[in-house]
């Protein structure tokens, strides 16, 4: 991808291609994972209305964006790369991070306020015209930084997973998307005080471990109330400070977002791949 790109979200529809959007200025870039060349799609609109996380729909026609500290949330057209909606949600401080696609909605994570964000999607995830913010409770613990990040939903889809970098020293939360109770997820000694994306295949959940350039792996019960780990993945020779997930065939694709240097127009950023844990 372009130097200087700083990617953080990447997303993967029905086909070969991986969507990454730039932290430096809202730019999306669409890769081939089949030659690794790719192109900006989007045009971004500068330092201050960044992409963190990103999702495509399953037609592959719109990509719903998250845009950090700039409290935006915005839809984009995935041909021609124009923007066609953007909210401006929660207040003061508020930093939409991540975001998923369930039936009748998107979900967008605050990782500075206790709350998240509800899209409506029509019939064909076209977005509505509204969005609601839904308070989080429950068993949630709203840390004085980066608390909400990644969100999946449980493998039966009857509620959403949030990563709680703070609660029992980092955890993952069963948010009930009607009224916002979270209840913490029994996934026994593991912590994740630095969880970022989500990953869910089946009952398989990918957890992105930032800074600890780890991805842990844990097995879901159908509802999602408990996880056990089965698998860590870590690549030294590779790892530089991976953020988010997305699957393609039987590999994982995470961008390096390389948190751990001064960004520079002249820095190179890029994507590593690893196989998906068969257990």
């Amino acid at each position: 991808m372009p130097n200087g790109f700083r990617p953080e979200g990447i997303t993967i529809g029905p086909s070969p291609y991986a969507y990454l959007g730039s932290i430096a200025n809202g730019d999306v870039y669409r890769a081939s994972l089949a030659t690794g060349r790719g192109h900006v799609i989007s045009q971004g609109l500068g330092a201050e209305h960044p992409v963190i996380g990103l999702k495509i729909d399953r037609r592959e026609r719109l990509l719903f964006l998250s845009g950090g500290g700039s409290r935006e949330i915005r839809v984009a057209d995935v041909r021609s790369g124009k923007l066609l909606k953007t909210f401006t949600v929660g207040s003061d401080g508020t930093f939409v991070n991540d975001v998923i696609l369930t039936p009748g909605a998107a979900w967008f994570t605050d990782s500075f306020k206790p709350q998240i964000y509800r899209l409506p999607l029509g019939r064909h995830d076209q977005p509505g015209d509204e969005v609601t913010t839904v308070p989080l409770t429950g068993d949630w613990e709203q840390g004085p930084s980066f608390t909400g990040n990644g969100i999946e939903r449980t493998p039966d889809g009857s509620a959403l997973l949030l990563v709680n970098t703070v609660a029992g020293g980092g955890g993952l939360m069963r948010v009930d998307p009607r009224t916002g109770v979270a209840r913490s997820v029994d996934i026994g000694g593991t912590r994740l005080p630095n969880g970022d994306g989500l990953l869910l295949l089946g009952r398989t959940l990918y957890v992105v471990q930032q800074q600890q350039n780890a991805v842990d792996v844990l097995r879901l019960n159908e509802s999602g109330t408990r996880g056990t780990a089965i698998a860590r993945i870590t690549d030294p020779e590779r790892f530089k400070i991976p953020t988010t997930a997305a699957a393609w065939g039987d590999r994982i694709y995470l961008p390096n977002a390389r948190f751990d240097v001064e960004p520079t127009p002249d820095t190179t950023y890029d994507v590593v791949a690893v196989d998906q844990v068969r257990r």
